[in-house]
């Protein structure tokens, strides 16, 4: 007898969870919610699914909830405040939240979701808005593994790698690890166009060449042409960046682990949000290190 498939819901259409979710409305019936209803529905006019008017709604009858929210305050009231879905979920009901948090939050959102009868995956997700919109988004799982195991068949609507790291907050601290690498990647690969520029060479040219051997990256073959370019809007917002490894340098503080690049950079972001960056992208570094090179009096500081 062929089992029935799961009903889905899904909360949060941001710039993520707007083509995840539309990747499993193609395969599941699925409810969603949004708390702004325009994003809802732009969402119909191209996807099929229920529209709910309320979160507690869309959950009522699901077996798997998703959501991808913003940070951890916005995670917590979803979750566990006035209306929160937790209470209006079913008994035995799966939540997998894709949002990037603490894992301190992630391991409290578990707790709580035991307590009302629920499993609970941690699961942020690692591959931006084109990883989601193509489909290959790489998936970070945190939580007893029979519950991880359910997700896979799911998952790859919208995943080429899913994976089960540990207990609720693995995946939240394999994201942070993701986000301390990403770091340096991109601080290396804008400081490297800038020298590349400043010694007369084709900066396109260049990073062409050095991408096919050992220098080789993600960042470097998805971003140095618009880095070149001066356009920083193909990608993660530095914003969001600082809230991630701000969520990593508070748990380097508690693991006693030593991060000085991952603080440097952090510290260079905040400089790109003074110069009125905020939501550029993440490789928008090498904005900040030309600018700080158009000011004769910094001399050669980064």
């Amino acid at each position: 007898m062929q089992q029935s498939k799961p009903r889905l819901a899904f909360i949060g259409l941001g710039v993520m969870g707007f083509p995840m979710a539309g990747h499993l409305s193609q395969r599941f019936e699925l409810s969603v919610y949004n708390r702004s209803t325009d994003k809802t529905e732009r969402w119909q006019a191209s996807y099929r699914g229920r529209r709910a008017e309320s979160a507690a709604a869309a959950v009522a009858d699901a077996d798997i909830v998703f959501c991808c929210l913003g940070a951890d305050e916005d995670v917590e009231a979803m979750l566990v405040g006035e209306g929160g879905i937790l209470s209006a979920m079913k008994q035995g009901a799966l939540l997998c939240d894709h949002t990037t948090t603490s894992a301190e939050l992630a391991r409290r959102m578990g707790q709580a979701a035991g307590k009302s009868g629920v499993r609970f995956v941690d699961a942020p997700v690692s591959g931006g808005q084109k990883g989601a919109e193509d489909g290959v988004l790489t998936v970070m799982m945190g939580g007893a593994e029979a519950d991880c195991e359910s997700l896979y068949p799911v998952l790859e609507c919208y995943a080429k790698r899913a994976r089960r790291l540990g207990e609720v907050g693995s995946g939240q601290l394999t994201k942070m690890v993701n986000q301390i690498c990403i770091a340096g990647l991109v601080q290396g690969l804008a400081e490297g166009i800038q020298f590349a520029k400043n010694a007369g060479l084709d900066a396109a040219e260049v990073v062409d060449v050095i991408s096919q051997g050992a220098a080789q990256s993600w960042q470097m073959e998805n971003r140095y042409k618009t880095m070149i370019e001066g356009k920083y809007d193909f990608g993660f917002a530095v914003e969001w960046m600082r809230k991630d490894l701000n969520y990593a340098l508070a748990e380097a503080r508690r693991n006693h682990s030593h991060l000085p690049v991952t603080a440097l950079v952090d510290q260079f972001y905040s400089e790109v949000e003074a110069l009125g960056g905020a939501r550029w992208d993440t490789s928008s570094l090498l904005a900040r290190l030309e600018n700080a090179s158009r000011k004769p009096s910094d001399g050669n500081k980064a």
